[in-house]
């Protein structure tokens, strides 16, 4: 099964207790629908172990509105305390056999620390799509790079203004660089995290012109996670997005694959956030409601 990583470093977790956590406490039940995670807490956080539980909810409901549902039946989580720190500092999610996730949280963490973070949330949209070949890692953290603001912007952890904000500043990370051949040739990790996200905004918006703002990517995503789709099954890229494609009546999926699976496809970005009606004041965006594709940029989080 594909090994998937959110920012944060694996090897942190080799001696801090992805595999094995001393003196934890027992696991506590989060319910999401009909689905269940089964959360192990690590003992020396300033925060009470309510506060942490209560973010691992926040977070799988955010999950769960976007894919209609907790993506797969069960997972687990382990919280690892972070001596000395704050914040949240990156997580693995491993699909050979339990859904099952790690992630560092610092010892001083406060509630707002846990609000403001995004690296759960996005360790959790990994659960909703298949494991893929490794060339193909790009899909993977890609979606969850685009997901995860727009999920927790869905239960009003995030603004709408700061979801396109950010995008406008980290969106041409992804674009190609001298060199570049392709996404699934590419493995940099701009073209990874970035250059995926791109993809899957590219989608989002090539779906919703070709429906009429009917459907999205969130309807594609929704669709192969519901044929079964999860980070317990290996699949062949092509099979989700023929999934995907069906759901939404078109071929946007596989087309922008071929377009930018092999060779760096340019892409105007100024021109999209035009077309969108997103436009950049200082550290803050503006929407321009008369822009060509401001129909689309509401559907996207709407």
């Amino acid at each position: 099964m594909t090994r998937r990583l959110a920012l944060g470093c694996l090897s942190g977790f080799a001696s801090s207790g992805l595999a094995q956590l001393r003196g934890q406490d027992a696991p506590a039940r989060v319910k999401v629908g009909a689905a269940a995670i089964d959360v192990t807490i690590s003992d020396g956080f300033d925060l009470p172990r309510q506060a942490l539980l209560d973010w691992v909810s926040d977070c799988a409901r955010a999950v769960a509105g976007y894919f209609d549902r907790f993506p797969v039946d069960a997972a687990s989580l382990r919280i690892v305390m972070a001596a000395g720190r704050r914040g949240v500092f990156g997580g693995v999610s491993l699909g050979d056999g339990p859904a099952r996730t790690g992630i560092r949280v610092g010892q001083h963490s406060t509630e707002l620390d846990l609000k403001r973070d995004w690296m759960l949330t996005h360790e959790m949209v990994h659960y909703g799509f298949p494991s893929v070949d490794r060339e193909h890692h790009w899909i993977e953290e890609g979606s969850a790079t685009y997901v995860e603001p727009i999920a927790r912007a869905a239960i009003g952890n995030l603004s709408v203004e700061r979801v396109w904000g950010d995008m406008v500043r980290d969106m041409p990370q992804g674009l190609p660089e001298a060199g570049d051949q392709g996404l699934d040739n590419t493995h940099t990790w701009g073209r990874t995290y970035w250059g995926g996200a791109l993809f899957c905004l590219l989608a989002d918006v090539g779906i919703r012109k070709h429906t009429d703002c009917r459907k999205g990517l969130v309807d594609a995503l929704r669709a192969i996670n519901h044929a079964g789709g999860n980070i317990q099954i290996d699949w062949p890229l092509k099979r989700a997005f023929q999934i995907g494609d069906r759901a939404t009546g078109g071929k946007v999926l596989t087309t922008l694959y071929g377009q930018m699976a092999a060779e760096p496809m340019p892409v105007d970005l100024a021109d999209l956030w035009r077309q969108l009606g997103v436009r950049s004041e200082g550290p803050h965006v503006a929407f321009d409601a008369s822009a060509p594709l401001a129909l689309v940029r509401a559907a996207i989080c709407s």
